[in-house]
């Protein structure tokens, strides 16, 4: 459905976005995360077709939005990160204001209203001025104009920004139901909305694009620590007589006759079947064995890897 094929966007000498390319399919919920500058804005809105990129370009069901954006515009709900809303109006003329401008008429507006409204909670704050809004209802309202029409294509700056946990997890819900019928596609740098929601993650680092996977995939684990009694002769010896291990690295023990190891697993390798043939393999070779688990990685452990430019890390631990 859409796809950024070497988006990059330059401001002079600095590279905002540099060479990004992904693609989004129908249905998914896809989070781009980094840190604030790592270019999740400047990249939603040459999505959107607010900004054009420097090089590269967006395509959205085959057809480039340089070209052709109004099929596009037609499809799209966005959530800017600035929240534009106008404080002076009410939150029912607001979205009959965004209604009109998406061309909706008569019988078909007013249904679209009541809708959002319903959707986004706002129906007691529907005839309140949102100016006199907190910002977490402010943000519901900037919600509320982005799905108006059911859009396909749904980009969302910071969705969850100064929502409390009641409305964070309402609007948690929201995107999980608008997913339903359309891509949804967020920016936050808050890794528990990631964890909650999505089914993907793009994570950026310096403009660029670093990390691109499923979150099961992320959470997978590819190592095992091991605690044995077995010094750095053995560990070696077992790394290459024992199918499936990649590699290993030692790590500082607590006692000088328990010795921690990482053993990084070959791509390819089912993790059980290994654990039973390191522990079968120390067993047999008189050592003993303390304890042996597969090595958890969260989303979070990912992000910083990436942020400090330790992504190669990832390939051997957790």
């Amino acid at each position: 459905m859409l796809c950024a094929e070497n988006l990059s966007r330059h401001y002079g000498a600095v590279a905002a976005v540099d060479g990004v390319s992904f693609t989004v399919g129908a249905g998914e919920i896809v989070g781009l995360l980094g840190h604030n500058g790592a270019g999740k804005t400047t990249i939603m809105k040459m999505l959107t077709g607010y900004l054009e990129p420097s090089g590269g370009r967006v395509l959205f069901d085959g057809v480039d939005i340089a070209a052709d954006s109004s099929d596009l515009r037609r499809a799209l709900g966005y959530l800017p990160e600035n929240l534009p809303v106008y404080p002076e109006m009410s939150v029912c003329d607001f979205l009959d204001y965004s209604a009109t401008l998406r061309g909706l008429r008569g019988a078909e507006r007013s249904r679209a209203m009541a809708r959002a409204v319903a959707q986004c909670d706002l129906g007691d704050k529907a005839l309140a001025a949102i100016g006199t809004l907190s910002r977490g209802y402010r943000q519901r309202v900037g919600v509320a104009q982005a799905i108006l029409h059911r859009p396909s294509l749904v980009i969302l700056d910071e969705p969850t920004n100064g929502l409390d946990p009641g409305q964070t997890q309402h609007m948690r819900e929201l995107i999980r139901e608008l997913a339903l019928d359309a891509t949804v596609m967020l920016s936050t740098h808050i890794m528990q909305e990631v964890d909650a929601i999505c089914s993907r993650a793009l994570i950026l680092r310096g403009g660029r694009l670093v990390v691109d996977e499923e979150l099961d995939a992320l959470r997978r684990s590819r190592s095992l620590a091991l605690t044995t009694d077995a010094d750095e002769a053995v560990i070696q010896r077992l790394s290459r007589e024992v199918s499936g291990i990649d590699g290993y690295r030692q790590q500082s023990a607590s006692e000088p006759a328990r010795r921690l190891y990482h053993l990084q697993l070959a791509p390819d390798s089912e993790l059980d079947g290994v654990a039973a043939a390191v522990a079968d393999y120390l067993v047999k070779d008189g050592r003993r064995l303390f304890g042996l688990r597969a090595v958890s990685r969260d989303l979070e452990t990912v992000f910083r890897a990436v942020a400090a430019g330790r992504e190669e890390e990832l390939n051997h631990a957790a």
